[in-house]
């Protein structure tokens, strides 16, 4: 019987699907036949995205002359973007986009910091969802200003640059093509994506490296460095973070400018 046993040939091995990176359901319910589950990820979209509402709200009560506090914060940000990057880089017709990207700078940076918050550690922008959507919305919104601003030509602007010798065209038509209306809304939700994933997957090997090292005391004075690493790395995250929504948001405005002004 050993011997059978021995000889019986084993189980056959199961790969483990898209399940194991999602996280489990807090809560969950039917409405009209679809399905909803709200995890964690769902959960701090809605807190970052309420984070900013009350930042800005709360900005927006303040009456003192001189800006304090969370005054002081927000106004620092609204002048950055619409000095920097709205007018900077669209011109004067960047005015009326200043709250369209504020708001996803700000939504954006709220969500990046959430991996580095002790508790949460969990960047909302880590998830392929939101940068996904974002994209998508900073491609249909370039594209409805671009025909609002040139009409029926913004097509063939787009594709068919004016002052190009035309044998180019062959080359460059399908290279704008491809740029403009594919790739745009891809690079812009990958970058996004892999930023926020790469720096939360080193944050913590690192930081349960230190961990490990602690277990064992012949290996607790390279847990001392270690740990030091880890905290460099937050700061060095945290970094990250901000320069993500800035870069995703100043590629917006120049999305924007292309199609608004077709000989930029």
């Amino acid at each position: 019987m050993s011997f059978l046993a021995q000889a019986r040939p084993p189980e056959p091995f199961e790969a483990p699907g898209l399940e194991l990176f999602r996280p489990p359901c807090l809560t969950e319910w039917d409405l009209f036949g679809v399905h909803f589950c709200l995890d964690r990820g769902v959960l701090y979209m809605f807190l970052a995205a309420a984070i900013v509402i009350v930042l800005f709200v709360v900005a927006a009560r303040g009456g003192s002359l001189v800006p304090r506090g969370v005054r002081n914060l927000v106004e620092s940000i609204v002048d950055f973007i619409r000095e920097e990057i709205a007018i900077q880089v669209i011109g004067q017709e960047g005015r009326p986009w200043v709250p369209f990207l504020t708001s996803m700078f700000a939504f954006i940076l709220v969500g990046n910091l959430f991996g580095i918050i002790p508790g949460i550690q969990f960047p909302v922008n880590g998830r392929i969802a939101i940068p996904a959507f974002l994209a998508l919305l900073v491609w249909a919104l370039f594209n409805v200003a671009g025909i609002r601003a040139q009409g029926a030509a913004y097509l063939k602007n787009t594709l068919f640059p004016p002052g190009v010798p035309k044998p180019i065209y062959i080359l460059l038509t399908p290279i704008e093509l491809i740029s403009t209306f594919l790739v745009r809304p891809l690079t812009l939700s990958v970058r996004l994506l892999a930023n926020m994933m790469a720096g939360h997957l080193i944050l913590a090997i690192f930081f349960l490296g230190t961990a490990y090292l602690l277990a064992k005391p012949s290996t607790i004075p390279f847990a001392v460095p270690a740990f030091a690493l880890s905290v460099a790395l937050v700061g060095f995250e945290m970094l990250v973070a901000v320069l993500q929504a800035y870069i995703f948001t100043i590629l917006t405005a120049v999305y924007i400018a292309g199609a608004v002004h077709p000989e930029h």
